[in-house]
């Protein structure tokens, strides 16, 4: 049986990519370094995914086994050296920590091994060229060049809503239905079902990214602002519901301009994802979604870099700038990256976060409306 390595065996490891790999007939090595997690993979060797539906259909996952990164690195490389895929699931930040044993396990593969294909499926452009610069930092020049001629590095997008589970001591996990895994390459690779292949990502996965994650950050920094619960309650609020349209017009008019897009279909688009928003059944809360702010306010995520690439072609930011300074109130105190913000805020002021954090000059228009904003909604 073909294997598939899979680093991250959090709720999105098993209720996406490792089910997909499983039901195209792969042995799922998880790799991850929590305990309880891998020594019940190895104990029970299958869980269910269940579908956030009425119906609540159920699949039941087999050929699944667990690794700690920590403890058996060994045995890590031993699973690399066997994999036709390796791919993660662990968040961007994480990446370079995993990169020096992916290393060994790529250098330990022999030359005439069948090709190995690493796909990083993190929320990031180009998450996989990022891996592959950290990994390449481990090897010498000898390595480099073997692994180079002998793996492939492709970037991807993801897309499925994994809301935190009420699973305390299973393996089960709760997914909505739809899911989207598209691979940038034009070489033939291995079948796995759900997956997409296309010859250029970028269309796919700024589509994504500004539509799914930047419409799900506004209805999650917006709802906290009105002590909304979850995202499906938050957008039964016709105000936020309204402004969340207005946002994903906007990065909606950018994505048309810059990758040509037919506009009737990505407004098809946009409605199908806010009513993926709308599914009860997620139960996904407001702060599960609004956490790690920081990182969402990165110059290239999904609130900064649509509403610069926007005022670039000269089209209307000032929801996004909204959003942004919806974000900058995100103060709950059970996330580190927001007390981390506050504390940043209260030190320096807004001005230095957006310069800091957003790499945003304070002279800048998109700065100065977002200033407006904050103030307003501080009020």
């Amino acid at each position: 049986m073909k294997k598939a390595v899979h680093f991250g065996a959090g709720n999105i490891g098993r209720g996406f990519i490792g089910a997909l790999f499983s039901q195209s007939g792969y042995q799922v090595v998880f790799v991850d370094i929590a305990d309880q997690i891998i020594n019940q993979l190895n104990e029970e060797k299958q869980y269910n995914v269940k579908l956030a539906t009425d119906e609540q259909e159920t699949i039941t996952i087999r050929n699944v086994s667990g690794l700690n990164n920590l403890k058996q690195e060994n045995d890590v490389i031993e699973a690399i050296k066997a994999a036709a895929f390796l791919t993660t699931a662990i968040g961007p930040n994480i990446l370079p920590r995993i990169a020096p044993l992916i290393a060994q396990g790529l250098a330990a593969r022999e030359a005439n091994d069948e090709r190995l294909y690493v796909i990083a499926c993190e929320n990031q452009i180009s998450a996989t060229d990022l891996l592959k610069g950290y990994i390449m930092q481990h090897l010498d020049e000898s390595a480099k060049e073997k692994v180079l001629a002998n793996v492939s590095f492709l970037n991807s997008a993801v897309d499925r809503i994994v809301p935190i589970q009420n699973n305390q001591g299973s393996l089960d996990v709760l997914v909505e239905p739809y899911h989207e895994w598209v691979v940038e390459t034009t070489e033939e690779i291995p079948h796995i079902e759900g997956m997409k292949i296309v010859p250029e990502l970028a269309p796919f996965i700024e589509r994504k990214l500004f539509t799914v994650n930047t419409g799900h950050a506004v209805i999650a920094y917006f709802g906290y602002l009105a002590n909304k619960e979850t995202i499906d309650q938050t957008l039964a609020d016709e105000d936020i519901y309204n402004q969340v349209k207005a946002t994903l017009g906007e990065t909606g008019a950018y994505l048309i301009n810059q990758y040509n897009l037919d506009p009737e279909e990505h407004q098809k688009y946009i409605d199908k994802i806010i009513s993926r928003f709308q599914n009860a059944h997620l139960n996904d809360g407001v702060t599960r979604v609004g956490r790690s702010p920081i990182r969402k306010l990165g110059p290239e995520d999904r609130l900064v870099r649509p509403a610069l690439q926007a005022q670039k072609a000269g089209l209307s930011y000032t929801n996004l700038a909204k959003a942004i300074a919806a974000a900058l109130l995100f103060d709950y105190k059970e996330d580190e990256d927001a007390v981390k913000l506050q504390t940043m805020i209260q030190e320096h002021g807004v001005p230095y976060v957006l310069q800091e954090v957003c790499n945003l000059e304070e002279s800048s228009e998109l700065s100065k409306e977002i200033i407006s904003h904050y103030e307003a909604l501080k009020r």
